[in-house]
């Protein structure tokens, strides 16, 4: 079986499912055998998803449908999730897959923190995937369930905009205030931004890019400064910081299926997104001892990633090796490294 056909196969499964098991934990199957199967390990798919399924829960029931006429009432409503399948299936069989991204792109980027931002990146996998082998109808299918996914989670982090900054991305992360130690859900923690005084200055510390490309530059700087960021903290929510880094490579990934005019305000919406999650999740605590060496190449650190299992070390190593390819910086790997340590084996 090619590498491609385990992707499709596994899809297939996977769309019984639900996206989200067990609560609010968000189902990482479809971004997690993308990554497998493009990194060169599709035939360790079908055991690693016998693994997981084991968790998951099923597709929730339709209610009501959803319409042009009322879609924009229906964003950020968990109860419309399956209606809201409906809605982009319907949408994706009338219209070319990026007709339909470039038309909802700009009104679901305002909600990025939807499901603590695993909706955008299982976007970002599903996208990756549909510009590799073209338009088959269950990678179609995946992009309307994570659009769906998305839309249905919706949900704003407050930000008001400030004078233009002049700080580079490590230089804006290092100013970025903290909120207190607790057990809050992300979006009660969301809700708590605006109650930091520093947080509306903090955020317009980072630059403004100067034109579309420039954005992307940017975009890919915020991407790398967050893996180097999460290799070297020792203190804070190991899994959540994952997606300071994984957040904005997923709308990295969708960039070059958008119209170039949407460019800038996707970069200006990952840096907000990254910047929350740092906010709200590191522990502020740097280590003081130099990064270590990573002991093990690109290709053997991603499988290191698959044999941990877990599936936010395996999202962030494929993130981290999308920057090793940029950069060449040994550190992104290092980082990979600290997380399969951190973050504990799910049995």
């Amino acid at each position: 079986m090619r590498d491609s056909e385990f992707y499709d196969e596994a899809l297939t499964r996977l769309h019984e499912t639900g996206p989200e098991f067990e609560g609010r934990l968000s189902n990482h199957g479809p971004m997690i055998v993308e990554a497998m199967v493009r990194r060169g390990h599709g035939d360790e798919v079908e055991p690693w998803l016998n693994w997981y399924m084991s968790r998951l829960d099923s597709l929730p029931a339709s209610s009501a449908g959803i319409t042009e006429a009322n879609c924009m009432d229906a964003l950020g409503d968990p109860s419309r999730l399956s209606d809201w399948i409906t809605y982009f299936n319907h949408r994706l069989d009338d219209r070319p897959w990026g007709d339909v991204l470039s038309q909802w792109w700009p009104r679901l980027l305002p909600g990025l923190a939807a499901s603590a931002t695993h909706s955008v990146i299982r976007v970002g996998h599903a996208v990756q995937a549909l510009r590799a082998e073209g338009p088959r109808q269950v990678r179609v299918e995946e992009l309307a369930q994570a659009l769906a996914y998305w839309a249905a989670q919706w949900l704003a982090i407050p930000f008001t905009p400030g004078a233009p900054g002049s700080m580079n991305v490590a230089g804006a992360l290092a100013k970025l205030p903290r909120l207190a130690d607790d057990d809050e859900a992300f979006p009660e923690l969301v809700s708590r931004l605006d109650s930091l005084d520093e947080w509306p200055t903090a955020m317009a510390q980072l630059r403004s890019a100067v034109d579309a490309e420039d954005a992307r530059h940017l975009l890919m700087d915020i991407v790398a400064e967050a893996v180097l960021y999460y290799g070297s903290r020792t203190r804070g929510d190991e899994i959540m910081l994952v997606h300071a880094a994984t957040a904005p490579n997923a709308v990295l990934r969708v960039l070059p299926s958008l119209p170039v005019d949407q460019w800038l305000a996707s970069q200006q919406a990952a840096w907000i997104a990254t910047a929350a999650v740092v906010t709200m999740y590191d522990g502020t605590i740097p280590t003081s001892a130099s990064r270590p060496a990573p002991v093990r190449s690109a290709d053997d650190t991603f499988a290191l990633a698959v044999e941990h299992k877990d599936e936010h070390v395996i999202k962030f190593a494929d993130t981290a090796l999308d920057v090793y390819a940029w950069t060449s910086n040994e550190a992104v790997l290092a980082a990979t490294h600290r997380a399969a340590a951190e973050i504990a084996p799910t049995e």
